[in-house]
Protein backbone atom coordinates (compact mmCIF):
# COMPACT_ATOMS: atom_id res chain seq x y z
CA UNK A 1 0.00 0.00 0.00
CA UNK A 2 2.66 2.31 0.93
CA UNK A 3 4.39 1.74 -2.48
CA UNK A 4 1.54 2.35 -4.46
CA UNK A 5 0.40 5.58 -2.40
CA UNK A 6 4.25 6.80 -2.76
CA UNK A 7 4.39 6.36 -6.90
CA UNK A 8 0.60 8.30 -6.94
CA UNK A 9 -1.11 4.97 -7.93
CA UNK A 10 0.87 4.75 -11.06
CA UNK A 11 2.64 1.29 -9.80
CA UNK A 12 5.65 2.70 -12.30
CA UNK A 13 9.53 3.93 -10.87
CA UNK A 14 10.14 1.85 -7.98
CA UNK A 15 13.47 0.51 -7.04
CA UNK A 16 14.40 -2.52 -5.15
CA UNK A 17 18.04 -3.98 -3.51
CA UNK A 18 16.33 -7.87 -3.56
CA UNK A 19 15.00 -10.14 -6.35
CA UNK A 20 12.75 -11.08 -3.75
CA UNK A 21 11.54 -7.43 -3.32
CA UNK A 22 11.29 -7.24 -7.22
CA UNK A 23 9.04 -10.39 -7.33
CA UNK A 24 6.89 -8.89 -4.74
CA UNK A 25 6.20 -6.01 -6.12
CA UNK A 26 5.44 -7.30 -9.41
CA UNK A 27 3.06 -9.77 -8.28
CA UNK A 28 1.48 -6.74 -6.81
CA UNK A 29 0.98 -5.47 -10.08
CA UNK A 30 4.30 -3.07 -10.65
CA UNK A 31 5.42 -2.83 -13.72
CA UNK A 32 8.69 -0.97 -13.87
CA UNK A 33 11.22 -1.87 -11.39
CA UNK A 34 14.22 -1.02 -11.14
CA UNK A 35 16.81 -4.21 -9.02
CA UNK A 36 19.64 -2.09 -7.43
CA UNK A 37 22.02 -4.15 -7.03
CA UNK A 38 24.92 -4.83 -9.71
CA UNK A 39 23.64 -7.91 -11.83
CA UNK A 40 24.62 -11.06 -9.95
CA UNK A 41 25.52 -13.71 -12.64
CA UNK A 42 23.53 -16.61 -10.90
CA UNK A 43 20.43 -15.05 -10.69
CA UNK A 44 20.30 -14.56 -14.18
CA UNK A 45 17.30 -16.32 -15.27
CA UNK A 46 15.57 -15.01 -12.36
CA UNK A 47 16.26 -11.25 -13.92
CA UNK A 48 15.28 -12.58 -17.23
CA UNK A 49 11.87 -13.72 -16.01
CA UNK A 50 11.35 -10.52 -14.89
CA UNK A 51 12.33 -9.00 -17.60
CA UNK A 52 9.93 -10.53 -19.91
CA UNK A 53 7.04 -10.49 -17.56
CA UNK A 54 7.66 -6.37 -16.45
CA UNK A 55 6.90 -3.46 -19.04
CA UNK A 56 10.47 -2.33 -17.26
CA UNK A 57 12.80 -4.76 -15.31
CA UNK A 58 15.85 -3.33 -14.75
CA UNK A 59 19.14 -4.05 -14.10
CA UNK A 60 22.24 -2.43 -12.78
CA UNK A 61 25.91 -3.33 -14.45
CA UNK A 62 29.34 -2.33 -13.46
CA UNK A 63 31.72 -4.46 -15.49
CA UNK A 64 32.12 -5.46 -19.28
CA UNK A 65 32.01 -8.99 -17.97
CA UNK A 66 28.03 -8.67 -16.55
CA UNK A 67 27.74 -7.07 -19.81
CA UNK A 68 28.88 -10.22 -21.78
CA UNK A 69 26.64 -11.72 -20.32
CA UNK A 70 23.95 -9.89 -21.00
CA UNK A 71 24.75 -10.32 -24.75
CA UNK A 72 25.41 -14.01 -24.22
CA UNK A 73 21.52 -14.58 -22.87
CA UNK A 74 19.25 -11.74 -24.78
CA UNK A 75 15.65 -11.80 -24.26
CA UNK A 76 12.88 -12.74 -26.33
CA UNK A 77 12.14 -10.40 -29.57
CA UNK A 78 10.51 -7.51 -28.45
CA UNK A 79 12.06 -7.57 -25.13
CA UNK A 80 15.93 -5.88 -24.46
CA UNK A 81 17.67 -5.84 -21.29
CA UNK A 82 17.43 -1.88 -19.78
CA UNK A 83 20.48 -1.16 -18.04
CA UNK A 84 21.78 0.94 -15.80
CA UNK A 85 25.25 1.78 -15.08
CA UNK A 86 26.63 1.38 -11.62
CA UNK A 87 28.70 4.16 -10.47
CA UNK A 88 30.54 3.90 -7.11
CA UNK A 89 31.18 7.68 -6.10
CA UNK A 90 33.13 6.85 -2.85
CA UNK A 91 31.08 4.14 -0.64
CA UNK A 92 33.31 1.70 -2.52
CA UNK A 93 30.94 -1.10 -2.25
CA UNK A 94 29.69 -1.46 -5.70
CA UNK A 95 29.92 0.45 -9.18
CA UNK A 96 33.37 1.54 -11.40
CA UNK A 97 34.65 4.62 -10.01
CA UNK A 98 33.68 7.35 -12.89
CA UNK A 99 37.21 8.17 -12.86
CA UNK A 100 38.86 5.03 -14.23
CA UNK A 101 39.10 4.79 -17.77
CA UNK A 102 36.60 1.55 -18.16
CA UNK A 103 34.00 3.15 -16.71
CA UNK A 104 33.28 5.65 -19.91
CA UNK A 105 34.34 2.42 -22.45
CA UNK A 106 31.55 0.60 -20.37
CA UNK A 107 28.98 3.04 -20.89
CA UNK A 108 29.37 3.13 -24.57
CA UNK A 109 29.71 -0.34 -25.14
CA UNK A 110 26.24 -0.92 -23.01
CA UNK A 111 24.79 2.17 -24.95
CA UNK A 112 26.78 0.84 -29.05
CA UNK A 113 27.33 -2.79 -28.99
CA UNK A 114 24.00 -4.31 -28.95
CA UNK A 115 21.09 -1.98 -29.47
CA UNK A 116 18.84 -4.31 -30.30
CA UNK A 117 19.78 -6.65 -27.13
CA UNK A 118 20.75 -4.35 -24.50
CA UNK A 119 19.24 -0.45 -23.42
CA UNK A 120 21.37 1.93 -21.44
CA UNK A 121 18.55 3.85 -19.32
CA UNK A 122 21.10 5.74 -17.34
CA UNK A 123 23.66 6.05 -14.80
CA UNK A 124 22.79 5.23 -11.18
CA UNK A 125 25.06 6.26 -7.78
CA UNK A 126 24.32 5.93 -3.89
CA UNK A 127 25.16 7.76 -1.58
CA UNK A 128 25.85 5.14 0.85
CA UNK A 129 29.05 6.52 2.82
CA UNK A 130 26.52 8.81 4.14
CA UNK A 131 25.46 6.08 6.31
CA UNK A 132 28.14 7.35 8.79
CA UNK A 133 27.51 11.09 8.68
CA UNK A 134 26.70 12.85 12.20
CA UNK A 135 24.60 15.89 11.07
CA UNK A 136 23.32 17.32 7.59
CA UNK A 137 26.14 19.09 6.52
CA UNK A 138 27.98 16.16 6.14
CA UNK A 139 25.28 14.42 4.11
CA UNK A 140 25.36 17.39 1.83
CA UNK A 141 28.55 17.27 1.46
CA UNK A 142 29.03 13.62 0.05
CA UNK A 143 25.58 14.38 -2.05
CA UNK A 144 27.42 17.46 -3.73
CA UNK A 145 30.60 15.70 -4.40
CA UNK A 146 28.13 12.37 -5.92
CA UNK A 147 26.56 14.67 -8.28
CA UNK A 148 29.68 16.50 -9.02
CA UNK A 149 31.18 12.94 -10.18
CA UNK A 150 27.88 12.04 -11.74
CA UNK A 151 27.55 14.82 -14.21
CA UNK A 152 31.06 15.34 -15.07
CA UNK A 153 31.08 11.57 -16.03
CA UNK A 154 27.76 12.16 -17.60
CA UNK A 155 28.88 15.52 -19.98
CA UNK A 156 32.32 13.10 -20.68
Amino acid sequence: EGAHLATGGTRRGIVVSTLAEARFFAAGGFDDILYAYPLPGGRLAECATLAQRLQAFQVLLDTPQALALLRQHPLPPGKRWLVWLKLDCGNGRAGIRPTDPGALALARAIAEDAPEEVTLVGVYAHCGDTYGCRDVPAIQTIARATTAAVLDFVTA
